[in-house]
């Protein structure tokens, strides 16, 4: 009797090539890609302008749904006014919804950011926690902004986070083959099985940057890509 061995899970993702994924054709084109990034340059750091592991993660939460453009623009002002998780957590909610209202969904962020300080007020001594599962509990934060603020404040190994996942990084890990997942912590699973620890940190920002420029979710650029000889996406468009 011949075993018959079971399809090959289709791409699920929605940038994933035709081709699919395949984990050891990634773990051998993975040290050309980070290579590849590495050689490109650019600052592979958040554009949130932060002062302090606390505006950070204020700052993130008020990018969901938003550019880090428009937060940076209402930032300087609402910290300003509220310079601590002690004076954001006492304040009125209709002043701070006015600071935020051009990030959109201002009145959740409003509330969501002065919870979030409230918890670090009363559960955490008025210090942003370095571990992620404390972070997670505060109103506002999942796994992505933790990860965010402990790999820009506290690159491991000052603190335990992993490789965060944002709309950027799902495109261009699928694109490159690195994960069929749509899940951001499905993804984040792949990318951290291949990825060094010592890279966490700069890894998503390199990323980031590169789906702003070529590797856009609209029309990618292929052609000045600094990946298209490790990418499947671009070699099969080109």
């Amino acid at each position: 009797m011949v075993t018959r061995r079971p399809p090959a899970a289709r791409p699920t993702g929605r940038f994933v090539p035709s081709s699919g994924v395949d984990p050891k054709d990634a773990k051998r084109r993975y040290p050309k890609i980070q290579a590849a990034l590495d050689q490109a340059g650019g600052q592979p750091r958040t554009a949130l302008r932060h002062e302090n592991p606390f505006e950070l993660l204020i700052a993130t939460i008020l990018s969901a749904q938003c550019t880090d453009e428009a937060v940076n623009r209402v930032t300087p002002a609402l910290f300003s006014r509220f310079p601590t998780p002690a004076a954001l957590a006492a304040a009125d909610l209709p002043i701070v919804e006015n600071l935020v209202r051009s990030t959109g969904f201002f009145r959740q962020k409003a509330k969501a950011i002065v919870a979030a300080a409230g918890g670090i007020v009363e559960r955490f001594g008025g210090e942003v926690p370095r571990r992620i599962d404390d972070l997670v509990t505060l109103h506002g934060v999942a796994r992505k902004t933790a990860n965010v603020v402990l790999s820009n404040c506290w690159p491991r190994p000052a603190s335990d986070h992993g490789i965060f996942v944002d709309t950027h990084v799902r495109r261009v890990s699928q694109r490159l083959a690195l994960t069929a997942e749509e899940d951001p912590e499905k993804i984040e699973r792949d990318l951290q099985a291949l990825v060094p620890e010592t890279r966490w940190a700069d890894f998503p920002h390199q990323l980031i940057e590169l789906g702003r420029g070529p590797c856009n979710a609209k029309k990618p650029r292929h052609a000045p890509c600094p990946l298209l000889p490790w990418c499947p996406t671009g070699r099969q468009a080109t």
